[in-house]
């Protein structure tokens, strides 16, 4: 059976009994997959033009608690539906799961059948589709880190994930023995899906005990998102049914490297990359040279889309491999920014700020906002900064915790102007509440540091 369907190839796979279920997701605030199975037989009789969900799905937070202060959804106004319309040409079939098939979908006001402005795929469309009025197409790639656990994600719950094992011992890194211990799990990861019709390119360890990376081919941004979403969904799907667990969390122990999810960028014209040129010493255009700036310039307000919890922020350590510096630099991994591809057609911007527990359409909508900010103010683009940049002096930090990273968002008046006053108010609103949450839980630290010696 093909990966990608046509609604009719889909019809067909139901008549011959290949499909029974079809999937009908998509993104909520986290970047977590929500949805329906639906009866395939239902699905193409009438529910592929639309279905409805609560609109609580996009005033949650991560518990799937019904979170007071949101504009667009509270019990005041009685948590009434969105509806659910299926992007048929997101039709794929799910291989890891019996008779499966998997539509993307966006949300739509009841009432008016507009998008959903607060909705994460809404968001990142009217971004590319700023980018599309401007004469670009807009390209990206996120590399996925995740760890993988030993055992499943009931045993490490019914023992407050305490004594967590990982599934390898030591730091294999890109060592091919090391990960031939993982490859049960991590080629019917790769496996399931590029049958899924997600290009997968290649998986490796990566540079802490029991961590994985997986990648995608670059893409348009839309695409990049959505592949994102599904993967990290088929990612936990297939240690699942493995009997091991697998963890997107930033930073899942302060004794190990965190996990990101870098986020490569350029601009296309005409089947071309606009990024380039040829004469320039680093074969950059001012055009991206522009882009740039834009991140730059509004870096610290777009942390929040990049690192959205408290957790998050746990992650930015010296000498761990995730910036602490928003600054830019020409192949240098201590940077918050890196120039790739340098000289290449291939040259592209590589934001490292994010990690692997951002939401991929909110995180690439707010990278894509501050990029095409730049181009329209023809921002100049600062020095290239070299050598150890954790330590150089003087230079834009990346904001510290989710407290300040929120403050700043909430006061952008690029984010303002691209998103509009709702969308910053809603996610600005889902900071925090992550941070009121934490103020009022006794943590384990807590105690164990408070509990005979105070």
């Amino acid at each position: 059976m093909p990966a990608n369907l046509t609604f009719d190839a889909l019809k067909k796979a139901v008549a011959g009994g290949e499909i029974d279920t079809v999937l009908a997701c998509f993104p909520d605030m986290q970047g977590r997959l929500m949805g329906k199975r639906f009866v395939a037989r239902h699905f193409i009789d009438g529910a592929w033009e639309e279905t409805h969900c609560c609109n609580y799905l996009l005033a949650v937070d991560v518990e799937m608690y019904t979170v007071p202060g949101y504009k667009s959804a509270s019990w005041s106004k009685g948590y009434g539906d969105y509806v659910l319309k299926p992007d048929l040409s997101t039709l794929r079939h799910i291989p890891w799961l019996e008779g499966t098939a998997m539509v993307l979908c966006d949300l739509l006001d009841h009432h008016t059948h507009e998008e959903v402005a607060v909705s994460p795929r809404a968001i990142l469309k009217r971004q590319v589709a700023r980018a599309k009025a401007m004469g670009f197409d807009a390209m990206m790639a996120t590399e996925l880190e995740f760890f993988l656990f030993q055992d499943s994600y009931d045993d490490l719950n019914d023992r407050n994930y305490q004594n967590l094992q990982p599934l390898g011992r030591h730091n294999i890194d890109y060592s091919i023995f090391g990960t031939t211990k993982e490859e049960s799990v991590m080629r019917a990861i790769r496996n399931g899906l590029w049958d899924a019709g997600i290009p997968i390119e290649n998986s490796k360890g990566e540079a802490e005990v029991g961590q994985e990376e997986i990648n995608a081919k670059y893409s348009d941004a839309l695409d990049t998102c959505d592949m994102h979403a599904i993967i990290k969904n088929g990612v936990k799907e297939i240690a699942f049914q493995h009997g091991r667990a697998a963890t997107f969390m930033a930073k899942y122990s302060h004794e190990r490297a965190g996990s990101s999810s870098h986020v490569h960028q350029s601009l296309w014209k005409n089947g071309k990359p606009a990024f380039r040129d040829e004469k320039d010493p680093h074969g950059m255009s001012d055009l991206m040279k522009h882009y740039i700036a834009g991140q730059l310039a509004y870096a610290r307000e777009i942390t929040p889309l990049l690192a959205p919890y408290i957790n998050s922020y746990k992650r930015f350590v010296v000498g761990m491999f995730a910036p602490t510096k928003a600054v830019w630099s020409l192949d240098n991994r201590t940077a918050g920014f890196r120039v790739c591809g340098e000289g290449t057609k291939a040259i592209r911007v590589e934001c490292r700020i994010g990690g692997a527990d951002l939401n991929p359409y909110m995180a690439c909508a707010g990278l894509l906002a501050a990029g095409l900010a730049g181009i329209e103010q023809k921002l100049e683009l600062e020095p290239a900064i070299a050598g150890d940049i954790y330590h150089a002096k003087r230079v834009r930090e990346i904001p510290h915790t989710l407290g300040e990273a929120a403050d700043l968002m909430s006061k952008s008046k690029m984010l303002r102007a691209a998103f509009g006053d709702d969308v910053v108010d809603h996610y600005t609103r889902a900071a925090r509440w992550e941070i009121e949450e934490q103020n009022r839980v006794v943590t384990d630290w807590e105690v164990k540091r408070g509990f005979e010696r105070l």
